[in-house]
């Protein structure tokens, strides 16, 4: 994005701004909830300078009634972007929060209701709470939402979200940064006039979903490739058998059990949120338990070398055991989408896939050449024989 040019004109708005800003607060040396004064009849009882984005919040709490009346500014990411001020009464994340967000719509200010129950999906609707005499206003470079809202009974404190975006698609709000600060932008706050918690440390819901992105990573995204590079090419090298089986069936039935336990914190994270799934990710997920579970039993029915129906476990085995890796890759990179953690972690996954897919073409090189020489050798040592037409029995080893 191009920087502004300091032309004549630049000059004149900053100008037509300032005039606006002290139309509407007393002029301050430095911009903090306390000193900006709003020039209107309403009186706020409290004030916070909220820890991230340059955002501020005034409010009353009316606890006969049990209404809150806010006013919520902040500077928006861009001139053309928008600001937001959320409640959420069931967790502290962004996931269930019931938004008040405003941006410019046809060049005028305007405030609408979100109830985020989906990142894939944020449009306007009814919040979970009555809401009135709302409006927006710009200012000085400022966005502010007024409000009033109806909160629960025998409430002391609230869990608060805020945020702010750099632009705005036919009246929707685009996606906002994903820097620290944004990522922070959340806490709790005492109608009364306490002092804001601040987000530093995690929420217990956000704490399970990072435990459950992390033993699905481990498992599915790396424990199963894994097993499966060790029993495709070890089993090459004679001198590795027995030992690539146990090195194999260990590393399946470690990512198994690990996989169940994320898994089951998935089913937890579900019943706990009911008014928020994740649909694609839940079934693959389902389905990658359960064929991983076969998978299991098809140890306890693994017919010896020469058996007749040993080809049949071979495909059986190999096609399910692919098929998870797969899906369970694929759902990873689902999770990642849901969860959106820093770039960092989605980068390191990358990483370890990638380096994995490297080994694993390097030795379908080597060992497709150490198989075409044993065929070569046993063709050239053995004599000829009519009833194989001199064709060596030795096949190339399965993969």
């Amino acid at each position: 994005m191009a920087s502004p040019a300091f032309s004549p004109s630049f000059f004149v708005i900053l100008s037509l701004c300032s005039t606006a800003t002290m139309m509407l607060f007393t002029p301050v040396a430095s911009l903090t909830c306390t000193s900006q004064k709003l020039k209107s009849n309403e009186v706020y009882k409290n004030c916070l300078d909220l820890p991230v984005l340059s955002s501020y919040l005034h409010w009353t709490y009316n606890s006969s009634n049990s209404s809150l009346a806010v006013v919520f500014y902040a500077t928006p990411a861009s001139s053309n972007g928008w600001v937001s001020w959320a409640i959420n009464p069931t967790s502290a994340g962004m996931l269930g929060a019931q938004a008040l967000i405003a941006f410019k719509n046809s060049g005028a200010m305007t405030v609408k209701t979100y109830n985020i129950s989906s990142y894939a999906s944020i449009v306007p609707g009814k919040l979970s709470f009555d809401v009135w005499d709302t409006k927006a206003e710009e200012s000085g470079g400022l966005m502010m939402i007024f409000a009033k809202i109806k909160v629960p009974e025998n409430k002391d404190s609230l869990n608060q979200v805020w945020q702010v975006g750099s632009s705005v698609t036919n009246g929707m709000p685009n996606k906002h940064d994903l820097a620290s600060a944004n990522m922070n932008s959340k806490g709790t706050l005492s109608l009364n006039g306490g002092q804001i918690t601040s987000s530093g440390g995690m929420d217990s819901t956000t704490k399970k979903k990072n435990i459950h992105g992390v033993l699905n990573a481990v498992s599915w995204g790396i424990l199963f490739p894994l097993g499966a590079i060790i029993a495709r090419y070890l089993r090459t090298f004679p001198s590795a058998d027995p030992a690539w089986f146990y090195l194999h069936a260990f590393c399946q039935v470690s990512a198994y059990a690990i996989g169940v336990a994320g898994w089951a914190t998935g089913l937890k994270l579900g019943s706990e949120s009911k008014s928020i799934q994740y649909s694609g990710h839940r079934n693959i997920g389902i389905a990658a338990f359960c064929l991983a579970t076969l998978q299991i039993f098809a140890l306890f029915i693994r017919p010896k070398k020469d058996h007749k129906y040993r080809y049949y476990w071979n495909i059986y085995h190999h096609s399910i055991g692919y098929t998870v890796i797969i899906i369970g890759i694929i759902n990873i990179f689902k999770g990642f989408d849901i969860l959106r953690p820093e770039q960092k972690w989605k980068t390191t996954y990358i990483a370890v896939i990638a380096a994995l897919g490297g080994i694993a073409l390097f030795l379908e090189v080597i060992t497709w050449i150490i198989v075409l020489r044993r065929k070569t050798s046993s063709n050239s040592t053995k004599p000829f024989d009519a009833y194989n037409n001199g064709q060596s029995r030795h096949q190339p080893l399965a993969t």
